[in-house]
């Protein structure tokens, strides 16, 4: 076609909606939005750290959509929902179901690693547990026909006061089986944390730290802000005593104790004396509080009469 032609063809491409190469306006963009995919697949992506990944990760799942003229098929999300896979639900949200053929029940296990992550967010780099994942989790297994039983692991250092008591007390009150177990550490708020389940183990490596409350950002220095502090604490103080066998007395002594963290007031429990003046109910490993959470179960079913016991002591797992 000679030039003359050519331009009149794109005057008249403009006109009715297309364009100067002689597609339609929907090809054009569909070109426009493919070579954008692959550059951020290849360039951006790449070079992104995990957060930045995730957060362009939707906005291509956008651009997808529009791409595909909004014809995401529900058949294909559907299909990927229900094939998910165990080990996506542990890197998604820190938790499993486990199935067991041989006692017939289903334990669901839940973990509680890091920092407990409250209002503020905290940075890409830091381990965390958010705490509007886990709230919509324990009140679904507690609605569930379908699970037995709750275990949680913890290997905590703490973090937000109110998210980690909100996450404590809907443990408490729960009518499913609970038994959790302490890893690693399960230090500051991680405390309430371990007691709040109906049965708690902790491992003999385990340590857990006993402190005051600490409060970061901007604070007034006028008698009001000590009140508060201390309503705070003793918030901390009255749920541990009441989901543990420990005295008050010895608690608030652990807590003001001087001397022993370098930084800090307060004290660090090891296993055997978590267990010893009644913090943690007993001393154990996996398979103790798999052992006990099953004796539960099998009581609430009532096909055990001897949950109790099965709970009492660690020899008992063993036979």
């Amino acid at each position: 076609m000679p030039p003359s032609g050519r331009r009149a063809a794109a005057a008249a491409g403009r006109r009715i909606g297309r364009s100067p190469n002689g597609w339609s306006a929907a090809t054009h963009w569909r070109r426009l939005v493919k070579k954008l995919l692959l550059f951020l697949q290849t360039t951006v992506i790449k070079n992104s750290t995990p957060a930045q990944t995730e957060r362009r990760g939707v906005f291509l799942k956008k651009i997808n959509f529009l791409h595909n003229g909004g014809a995401e098929d529900e058949d294909q999300s559907s299909a990927n929902g229900s094939q998910e896979k165990p080990e996506d639900a542990i890197e998604k949200m820190g938790s499993v179901t486990l199935e067991n053929s041989k006692n017939k029940s289903s334990i669901h296990c839940l973990t509680i690693v890091g920092q407990i992550e409250g209002h503020m967010l905290l940075p890409p780099q830091n381990k965390t547990t958010k705490y509007e994942h886990v709230m919509p989790q324990l009140a679904a297994i507690e609605e569930s026909d379908e699970i037995d039983g709750l275990l949680i692991l913890l290997n905590t250092v703490g973090g937000d006061v109110e998210a980690g008591l909100a996450i404590a007390e809907l443990i408490a009150g729960m009518k499913t089986p609970t038994v959790s177990l302490v890893l690693g550490g399960g230090h500051s708020i991680g405390v309430p944390l371990a007691v709040s389940a109906r049965r708690s183990f902790i491992a003999p490596t385990a340590s857990m730290t006993v402190h005051p409350v600490r409060m970061s950002g901007t604070v007034i220095g006028v008698p009001q802000t000590m009140t508060y502090f201390e309503k705070i604490q003793d918030r901390i103080i009255d749920f541990v005593v009441a989901n543990s066998h420990v005295e008050r007395q010895t608690f608030h002594s652990l807590m003001m104790k001087t001397g022993e963290l370098t930084t800090d007031v307060g004290s660090v429990v090891y296993g055997n004396e978590a267990v010893e003046i009644g913090l943690i109910d007993q001393l154990g490993s996996l398979s103790d509080a798999l052992a006990c959470l099953h004796a539960m179960i099998d009581k609430e079913k009532g096909e055990g009469d001897h949950a109790a016991h099965h709970c009492s002591t660690g020899a008992d797992f063993h036979d």
